[in-house]
């Protein structure tokens, strides 16, 4: 049995597949990553437990992943930042629906940048975010697994996706069992037609994912509260990706955790949990 349901609803010109916790809590609103197969359901199942009993936790699909509704052939934007701007409505339009005033936010990578855009363009809509692993930001060079990842469809093979999966962390062991269920939902999605080509035309220029990046004039009129966490060994986005942040974003505070990689709400799920309470308890 989960924690959640799956529902769908209409944003904007598209329909949103999101997971749901339900209860009349303040909402936490989570979003996932942008690797290869990537969806709310592999990024969150495991999550969403540890904080559906105090708050509302919902998680979309965001357009290009999962079963939201995918652009048809020839209607993609044309470029990411096309791509950002159209997550952003689909956001926004996805808590106009809902009903929803304001939310915490959660971002996970590309969804970390995610959250700043929606930040940017609707500040009266957000409470505070907490950043994981967040793309956009600063780094001394993009690490090889970037570059191994936004071109995964030159070689779409299961082994490649199980390769990948593994650099996501720093110790596969902590992913257990889950590796497999992890690597077959994720290659199953992959393999769907609609999924591939939305991942190839946002990464039509490997270089594209370097437009999540919000200009310093932007950042700093943030003035949300911000927890950043980032795992040292982050292999795809470096921790200097979130130093960067901490130095822009007037009210973030960054915690680091060692002997961890880039999904920190997976390979250290409780001490990600205990900082977010913590975080909302005003108590860090």
């Amino acid at each position: 049995m989960t924690d959640y349901t799956v529902e769908r609803v209409r944003t904007g010109d598209i329909t949103t597949e999101y997971l749901d916790s339900g209860g009349d809590g303040e909402v936490v609103l989570l979003l996932h990553g942008g690797g290869p197969g990537a969806n709310a359901v592999t990024n969150w199942r495991r999550f969403i437990p540890g904080l559906s009993d105090r708050y509302r936790v919902i998680a979309p699909d965001i357009y290009g992943w999962g079963n939201t509704d995918h652009p048809a052939e020839g209607e993609a934007p044309a470029t990411m930042t096309g791509w950002m701007r159209a997550r952003v409505n689909q956001i926004i339009a996805l808590i106009d629906a809902l009903g929803i005033e304001k939310v915490h936010l959660i971002g996970n990578s590309a969804g970390g940048a995610l959250s700043l855009w929606v930040t940017v363009t609707a500040p009266e809509r957000v409470i505070d975010l907490v950043l994981m692993g967040a793309a956009g930001g600063k780094m001394a060079s993009p690490p090889t697994e970037v570059i191994r990842m936004v071109t995964f469809y030159r070689d779409p093979s299961r082994e490649h996706l199980e390769a990948l999966t593994r650099w996501f962390v720093h110790d596969e062991n902590t992913l257990g069992a889950s590796m497999e269920e992890i690597v077959e939902d994720r290659f199953a999605e992959i393999s769907r037609p609609d999924v591939r080509r939305s991942f190839t035309t946002m990464h039509a220029n490997p270089m594209a994912s370097a437009e999540m990046t919000l200009p310093k004039s932007a950042l700093v009129r943030i003035k949300h509260p911000v927890l950043l966490v980032h795992g040292r060994e982050d292999r795809f986005i470096t921790p200097d990706s979130s130093v960067y942040y901490n130095e822009l974003l007037e009210n973030s505070q960054l915690h680091v955790f060692e002997n961890c990689g880039h999904w920190v709400q997976i390979e250290r799920r409780e001490g990600m949990l205990t900082l977010t309470r913590a975080f909302y308890n005003g108590d860090l």
